[in-house]
């Protein structure tokens, strides 16, 4: 019986390094994300490319369009923020007090706080298209309205407080993406900021 068990238990303990050892490299990442690999000009931009999609930018960026599938962002404007000859809606001030109110674009935002609207990311001067690298890095990293020190805190909804965590390479990509695309003139209107 001894002689069994101990069979039964080295057959079980070789099926077990069959199976894990046999198992495939896990795969590598898309861009590596050691600051010290070098990352072409081009690759930067795709990969900056697929986060800007992957975090959902064009949600609160870009204006829509109405389609049989709900709204889309609308391809013309792209990343251009809240158009500029739409007007806030009215409202219920009572109601802002305790809810964020969302207009049927995603790009104009009444809550609390007062009434905020989608920048401009695009890579127009109306844009994006005239900031450092080091302005976007003061943007996400500490929600400097214009990446600019002695500015206005970034307004809700955006969600900088979540984005200052991602890596100086992420956000290198997500610049370089963001100066790389089609610049679409749109001044975005001036926040109405509550006083408390």
């Amino acid at each position: 019986m001894k002689k069994i068990m101990v069979l039964v238990c080295i057959v079980v303990f070789t099926t077990v390094l069959l199976v894990f050892c046999n198992q495939p490299a896990p795969k590598e990442p898309l861009v590596a994300a050691s600051s010290t690999d070098a990352i072409s000009p081009d690759s930067m931009v795709k990969r900056g490319a697929y986060l800007v999609h992957m975090m959902g930018c064009n949600d609160c960026h870009s204006p829509k369009v109405m389609t049989p599938q709900g709204p889309v962002p609308d391809p013309e404007r792209l990343l251009s923020g809240h158009p500029a000859d739409i007007p806030v809606a009215k409202y219920d001030a009572g109601t802002a007090k305790d809810w964020i109110l969302f207009n049927g674009m995603l790009t104009n935002y009444v809550g609390p706080w007062g009434i905020s609207f989608s920048a401009n990311i695009s890579s127009d001067s109306t844009g994006i298209g005239t900031w450092s690298e080091k302005q976007f890095f003061k943007a996400i990293r500490e929600g400097k309205y214009l990446g600019l020190d002695n500015t206005r805190p970034l307004l809700p909804p955006m969600p900088w407080t979540e984005y200052r965590n991602a890596s100086d390479e992420d956000l290198r990509a997500i610049f370089a993406y963001l100066k790389s695309t089609k610049p679409v003139k749109n001044v975005v209107p001036t926040a109405v900021i509550n006083k408390h």
